[in-house]
């Protein structure tokens, strides 16, 4: 199994939680634009089957494009569930499912408990897998998730890791720590808007619900960021750090960063003031800029 992410994606809550038929023609659109992957941003619920169910109807509107639920919750839904869905899928559609893994968040997820040793079970019982159903093969999971210790358990579990609403520092220590080979997706969220205080309120207005996360937190503590670029709806260094906004060269820029310091591939967020919204003029403006720096 060889799964090519391409170098540029789209990552977009709209996937899980926009409508259904306009997800399906952005996810055509998308795939004639160029973006190698569909990142679908955040859990559609409890239901076992919902993350994967998305995902496949995502996969039958393209042909080439991979499509990944970025962070199926393993709170959510048991091994054994998970992998019976997967395997209960038609092989064309499993070649391009990359399966995002995490542990969610202590504030909204009630059974979170020891995230990485509960996450380290969670695999094991997935490779334990024989027979009915089989095992859901490393290459085809990457986990998300922000520490060390996570991203050595990517390097070794599965195919690589995607961090979420992290600099390019943290690009650059984490490549350091999975060393070559495995996949490093960071999600890189933007605005395309040069208006400081309107990209920044923008931006802020994404960032809220992350800042009262314990574990975002301290991931951002452990980048060099301070109690103090927390409060107030963050900081303009902790924004500016996070969020890649002005103009157009100034966008790619920053995700030619992300890649010049050791990711493989960059999921795009763009943010705007319609969170569940399809922001289609944005991601075919993006388009010919990013595949400029997708080939250099």
């Amino acid at each position: 199994m060889n799964l090519d992410p391409g170098r540029i994606g789209i990552w977009s809550l709209a996937f899980t939680h926009g409508d259904r038929g306009a997800a399906y023609e952005a996810a055509a659109e998308l795939e004639e634009l160029g973006y190698g992957t569909l990142w679908l941003g955040g859990n559609p619920g409890g239901n076992p089957r919902g993350d994967l169910i998305t995902t496949a109807e995502l996969l039958s509107a393209t042909s080439r494009t991979v499509v990944a639920p970025a962070c199926v919750s393993i709170w959510h839904q048991s091994a054994p569930a998970l992998a019976t869905t997967y395997q209960a899928l038609p092989a064309r559609i499993r070649n391009r499912l990359l399966l995002g893994l995490g542990v969610g968040h202590p504030k909204t997820d009630q059974d979170y408990h020891r995230p990485y040793t509960s996450l380290c079970a969670y695999l094991d019982e997935l490779d334990s897998l024989d027979g009915s159903p089989a095992p859901i093969p490393r290459p085809a999971r990457i986990l998300g998730a922000h520490g060390p210790r996570m991203a050595r358990l990517a390097a070794t579990r599965a195919a690589g890791v995607q961090p979420h609403l992290t600099t390019t520092d943290h690009t650059a220590r984490t490549r350091e720590l999975l060393g070559d080979g495995p996949l490093l997706a960071p999600s890189v969220s933007v605005v395309l808007e040069t208006s400081p205080s309107t990209a920044r309120a923008t931006a802020r207005a994404a960032l809220a619900p992350y800042l009262a996360q314990p574990n975002y937190a301290g991931n951002w503590l452990r980048s060099g960021f301070t109690a103090d670029d927390l409060v107030e709806h963050g900081s303009d260094r902790l924004i500016d750090a996070l969020f890649a906004w002005g103009t157009l060269d100034r966008i790619t820029a920053r995700i030619a960063e992300h890649l010049n310091t050791g990711a493989d591939h960059v999921a795009v967020q763009v943010v705007t003031d319609a969170t569940y919204g399809f922001p289609l003029t944005e991601w075919r403006t993006l388009a010919q800029p990013l595949k400029q720096t997708n080939s250099s």
